[in-house]
């Protein structure tokens, strides 16, 4: 057997001899159960998608660690900019600094969002989307394989469009935009 035919088999019994410790940090992490064994699964997952990537030799668990770390990472930005996108009057977080007065007005449900971003181009909605999902720009620009300011100017356009589809849904008087 040549060293290409043993790398998976030797790859896959490292990562079930990891099992424990993994779900041991995944708890450390999530500090639930059920949550911890889905970082796990996605851990796993990554680990084997990205199995190429590891370099024989090195400390395998470091490894499958980082992943694990990264993903609660980005699972805990997208939960945050979830949470803080539709927990907050939602017109002041995408359109303005100004509050409304009538705040039962601004409480927009996710599909109400959702049909409104789907009526932006998109060019536009897309960065958006994957912004309020929790990327940063960075991970947005390589994602499209977009210039960093390019994806910054289409989601500034995709809040100043979803201003505009925001006012006609609801009947707003056009604000003046200071320039």
């Amino acid at each position: 057997m040549n060293a290409s035919n043993s790398l998976p088999v030797d790859f896959m019994t490292q990562l079930q001899r990891s099992a424990n410790q993994l779900l041991s940090f995944a708890i450390s992490l999530t500090k639930n159960d059920f949550e911890a064994e889905d970082l796990y699964q996605d851990t796993v997952f990554l680990a084997l998608k990205n199995q190429e990537k590891f370099n024989t030799g090195t400390n395998f668990i470091a490894w499958t660690k980082t992943i694990m770390r990264n993903t609660f990472i980005n699972n805990y930005r997208q939960k945050k900019r979830f949470k803080n996108l539709f927990n907050k009057n939602v017109s002041s977080y995408f359109f303005s600094k100004k509050e409304s007065e009538n705040a039962s007005e601004m409480d927009l449900n996710v599909k109400e969002i959702n049909e409104l971003i789907d009526q932006i181009d998109e060019r536009f909605s897309t960065p958006f989307r994957l912004y309020i999902q929790g990327f940063s720009y960075e991970e947005i620009a390589e994602k499209l394989d977009l210039p960093m300011g390019t994806v910054k100017s289409r989601i500034f356009f995709a809040r100043k469009h979803l201003k505009q589809a925001y006012e006609l849904y609801f009947n707003l008087p056009e604000s003046k935009e200071k320039s």
